[in-house]
C-alpha cells in the first residue's frame, strides 16, 4: 500500500469519525427523495435512478443508478460524488456500498416465494444452511455443480434453492427448457433430466417465474452461471466444489 493510499484511508476515517452521527432506521422523506431524483434526472435523463437512502453522514444520501451503481448526493441533489465510502471499523475499512449491496441481495432472496424455486433439501434431517443457485441448464459448470456437488452439500445439511438464469435471454431455447422444468409436475426430476442432457416435454405454463428470476439476477449483478448466494447475501461467482462451499458456509 503506497503513501497516497494510506493518506486517503486516514482522511476517510477522519471524515467518518468527525461527521458521522447516529441515524435511526427510518425512510427518507418523500420530499427529499423527490428533490434529489428530480434534480439528477434533469441533468441525466438517460440514467435510471432508484431508491434514495440515508447514510451515516448527516445530509448525505445514497442513490442507486442503473441498478448496480451508486452516487452519494446532498439533500438538493445538485452535487454528486461517485466513489467509495468506507466504514472505519476495528482493524479494517469496510466499503459502505458493498455492505449495502449484500444486505439488498439478502432482502431480495428472503422474499422469493418458495413455490418459485426448485428446492433440493438437506438430507440430514436438519438444514444447516441455505444456498441459492442461479443456474442455466445449458451451462457446463452448472451441470457439474448439479451432478458432482449438489449431493455432497445435501448430505452435509445444505438446502439448495435453484433460480433460473437463462444466459441466452428470454425466449431462447434455454429459457424454454427451464420454463418446462419449472412448469413440470415433478420440478426436481425435470431439472435433473435437463442437467443430464435429456429432453423433457415442452410446457410453457402461464405465470411462470423464469423472466422474473432472470431480471432479478441482472438486478443484483449476476452476469453468468452458476452464481451462488449465501444466506447473508454474499455473492459467489462461478463453480465451487462442495468442500470449498462448506468452508465458506462454516459447515465442518
Amino acid at each position: 500500500m503506497n503513501l497516497l493510499t494510506i493518506r486517503s484511508y486516514i482522511l476517510v476515517a477522519f471524515c467518518l469519525l468527525c461527521f458521522a452521527i447516529p441515524v435511526a432506521a427510518e425512510g427518507v422523506s418523500v420530499e427529499v427523495a423527490k428533490k434529489i431524483t428530480d434534480t439528477l434526472k434533469a441533468s441525466r435523463p438517460d440514467l435510471n435512478f432508484g431508491n434514495v437512502e440515508k447514510t451515516q453522514i448527516q445530509g448525505l444520501y445514497l442513490i442507486r443508478v442503473n441498478t448496480t451503481q451508486f452516487l452519494y448526493v446532498g439533500e438538493a441533489g445538485e452535487y454528486a460524488i461517485a466513489g467509495e465510502m468506507y466504514h472505519a471499523r476495528p482493524g479494517e475499512f469496510v466499503p459502505v456500498v458493498a455492505q449495502h449491496i449484500t444486505e439488498m441481495r439478502k432482502n431480495k432472496m428472503d422474499v422469493i416465494p418458495l413455490d418459485d424455486v426448485i428446492i433440493f433439501p438437506s438430507l440430514t434431517g436438519k438444514t444447516k444452511a441455505i444456498l441459492y443457485v442461479f443456474t442455466d441448464v445449458d451451462c457446463h459448470f452448472c451441470r457439474k455443480f448439479h451432478n458432482e456437488t449438489l449431493s455432497d452439500l445435501s448430505a452435509r445439511g445444505v438446502e439448495v434453492r435453484y433460480l433460473a438464469f437463462p444466459r441466452a435471454g428470454i425466449g431462447s431455447d434455454s429459457y424454454k427448457k427451464m420454463t418446462s422444468a419449472w412448469c413440470a409436475s415433478d420440478k426436481k426430476q425435470a431439472l435433473s433430466a435437463l442437467k443430464n442432457r435429456e429432453t423433457i416435454p415442452e410446457n410453457i405454463c402461464n405465470e411462470n417465474p423464469i423472466a422474473d428470476q432472470y431480471d432479478l439476477g441482472q438486478e443484483i449483478g449476476i452476469t453468468g452461471t452458476p452464481t451462488m448466494l449465501l444466506g447473508d447475501g454474499t455473492l459467489l461467482m462461478g463453480y465451487r466444489p462442495a468442500k470449498e462451499l462448506l468452508v465458506v458456509m462454516g459447515i465442518e
